[in-house]
C-alpha cells in the first residue's frame, strides 16, 4: 500500500522481488530518523530508547515476512516499534545479545542514531513540551503520532493496537473513534495546563 508516496512504493518494489535485506534498509534510512524521535519522545532514558531501536529494526529483519501490507510500511515500523519498546522496559539493566549478520540494517541504524542524537543535543524544549511529558504515555504517544508525525486515523488504530495489521475493519473504526475522543480529551488537558502556567495568551 503506497499511496503514491515514492518510498513505500521503494520498499514494495524491494519486497515483491524477494530483496527483504533491502526493504528493511531502505525502510530504516527513510523513516528511521522519525521513528527514533519518537521513541526518544517517550522515553528519557536515552540508552534505552537507543536499545528499543536497535530491537525494531532487529525485529523488523526477523519479522518482514509478517508484513502482509494491509497498512503502509511505516505504520508498520511504528507497530514494531512500540513493542520494542515495551520490551526494553521490561527487560532494564539486561542487554540482549544483536544479531550481527545484516551489516548493511545495522550501517543504516547507527546513522539514523547518530544524527538524531546530534539534533537532540542541539534542540531547546520548551515548555509546552514539558507539558506534554506530564501526560500519561499512551497520550503523548496519541500526540505525537496525530500532531508531530500526522499519522491517519486509521493508521493510528493499528500502531496503538495489540493487534496491529490484524484489526478488521470495523475495529479499526472503533479504535479510530475512540482514539479521536482521546486525543480531544488530551488537548484539552493539555490547554487547560498551558493556561495555567500563563502560557495561553489572554483573551
Amino acid at each position: 500500500m503506497s499511496d503514491g508516496n515514492p518510498l513505500e512504493s521503494e520498499i514494495a518494489a524491494a519486497l515483491a522481488s524477494g530483496e527483504h535485506d533491502k526493504a528493511v534498509t531502505t525502510a530504516i534510512r527513510g523513516y528511521g530518523p522519525e521513528v527514533l524521535g519518537f521513541l526518544h519522545a517517550q522515553e528519557r532514558d536515552e540508552a534505552r530508547a537507543n536499545e528499543a531501536f536497535s530491537q525494531l529494526c532487529e525485529d523488523m529483519w526477523k519479522g518482514i515476512g509478517s508484513f502482509a501490507g494491509r497498512s503502509s510500511f511505516r505504520t508498520w515500523m511504528y507497530t514494531v516499534a512500540r513493542a520494542a519498546m515495551n520490551r526494553a522496559r521490561r527487560t532494564t539493566g539486561r542487554r540482549e545479545k544483536r544479531i550481527r549478520a545484516m551489516e548493511t540494517w545495522e550501517d543504516a541504524a547507527e546513522m539514523v542514531r547518530s544524527q538524531t542524537a546530534m539534533i537532540k543535543r542541539t534542540a531547546v524544549k520548551d515548555r509546552f513540551t514539558e507539558l506534554r511529558e506530564s501526560l500519561a504515555p499512551e497520550d503523548q504517544e496519541l500526540l505525537i503520532l496525530r500532531v508531530d508525525r500526522s499519522m491517519e486515523w486509521a493508521d493510528l488504530a493499528r500502531v496503538m493496537s495489540d493487534k496491529g495489521e490484524e484489526l478488521d475493519a470495523d475495529e479499526v473504526k472503533r479504535e479510530s473513534a475512540r482514539l479521536r475522543k482521546r486525543f480531544q480529551t488530551v488537548k484539552d488537558r493539555l490547554r487547560e495546563l498551558a493556561a495555567r502556567e500563563g502560557l495561553l495568551a489572554s483573551d
